[in-house]
């Protein structure tokens, strides 16, 4: 009986201490806003600590960080169709018309907007409105493997070299183990191919007789030429797989692929600009960057941390790693740090006669039948 006693005085002690400990822990009260992106380990690594500081900066906000690393747009669209959109999306300039003029994203008055390219910008705008500050600006290079052309005694390429130059370095490259250049099916990839003919991608574009010029110049890289890898060449190898493993003399890709080149390439490598076609060396440039969804209920710290995102502070931390081609004017001198590539200034160089894609509402759905239709032709 004793026992008992003393184990009901043991219970309610431990309630009454919990009690205690509960009225005395402080509350959160801090507003809380929930920010979704996608991203790399790598990229999310990076992010954490800025919202980790950006979070002491402004005690009384706390960041939801919601990390999509999959199907990011299309758990974004379910996120809106069911009102539970965060208060911050990360987005890129290929998708924003659609929930732009869906009228579900906030419009936004970049604080001094001479700080940035006017390129992404302009990216990142619908209908002369801009939706989203940018973060990065993107376009696509040749990367190069100067030892093979070392190698096979053949002279890198300048940011004057055309079309003919392009294909005539691609040919004295390839032999029974090395192809000369990368071949996607993906649109994204042959976008530079239509530009610099004076073509372009949607649907009232694409069959001008410039388009069609530079869809046959790239169709013949694989099968006339047999300078690209054909599927069966490449099997289930990525291009960016192929130029590690120097199978690939010269690679069309964007900024995002040199941290990966940096850690694994075992050779000296490069980049030069984008050949000239009938009429320039002309590239896309997109953008990403971030934006207030209508529906946030605490709009006023939402702009707070999309200022902090993209401030010179924040910028430099992304850029440090190599991942992105900054959008802030001012964070060219850290992407200059000396590193590979050695020509990193290309990147930088380029933006001047890049191009925002060309995007629609149904950007995705022109892009997708193409790909298919296209299919036919290159294979």
């Amino acid at each position: 009986m004793k026992d008992h006693c003393n184990f009901i005085r043991t219970i309610i002690v431990a309630i009454f201490c919990i009690i205690f400990l509960c009225a005395c822990t402080p509350k959160d009260n801090r507003t809380v806003i929930q920010f979704a992106s996608w991203g790399s380990k790598s990229e999310i690594d990076i992010l954490k600590p800025i919202l980790s500081e950006f979070e002491k900066e402004n005690p009384d906000i706390k960041v939801d960080f919601m990390h999509i690393p999959q199907n990011y747009f299309q758990k974004i669209h379910l996120l809106f169709a069911s009102n539970t959109a965060p208060d911050v999306i990360f987005i890129n300039n290929l998708y924003l018309p659609i929930y732009a003029n869906a009228g579900v994203l906030e419009e936004l008055n970049i604080e001094n907007s001479n700080d940035y390219y006017p390129q992404a910008i302009e990216a990142l705008s619908w209908n002369n409105k801009n939706y989203a500050i940018p973060r990065d600006i993107s376009n696509l290079v040749i990367y190069y493997n100067k030892d093979l052309f070392k190698k096979k005694n053949i002279k890198y390429p300048n940011n004057n070299w055309t079309f003919a130059d392009f294909l005539k370095t691609a040919q004295k490259l390839t032999d029974t183990k090395t192809f000369g250049i990368s071949f996607e099916e993906n649109p994204y990839y042959y976008i530079p191919y239509l530009l610099s003919c004076g073509g372009d991608i949607l649907p009232d574009k694409i069959n001008t007789p410039d388009s069609k010029y530079a869809l046959n110049f790239y169709f013949d890289l694989r099968n006339k030429y047999h300078v690209a890898p054909k599927k069966s060449e490449s099997a289930s190898a990525t291009m960016a797989q192929m130029f590690i493993q120097q199978r690939i003399g010269m690679y069309l890709s964007g900024r995002w692929m040199v941290p990966k080149l940096r850690e694994e390439c075992n050779f000296d490598w490069d980049i030069v600009q984008f050949p000239k076609g009938t009429k320039a060396s002309i590239v896309q440039a997109d953008s990403s960057g971030w934006a207030i969804t209508k529906t946030s209920k605490h709009k006023a710290e939402a702009y707070k941390l999309i200022k902090y995102l993209s401030s010179k502070k924040a910028s430099d931390q992304f850029v440090t790693s190599g991942l992105i081609v900054p959008a802030r004017i001012d964070s060219q001198k850290v992407f200059l740090d000396g590193k590979k590539p050695h020509n990193a200034k290309i990147f930088i160089d380029i933006i001047q006669t890049s191009k925002p894609t060309s995007v629609t509402t149904d950007y995705r759905e022109i892009i997708d039948n193409l790909q298919k239709d296209m299919e036919k032709k290159f294979n």
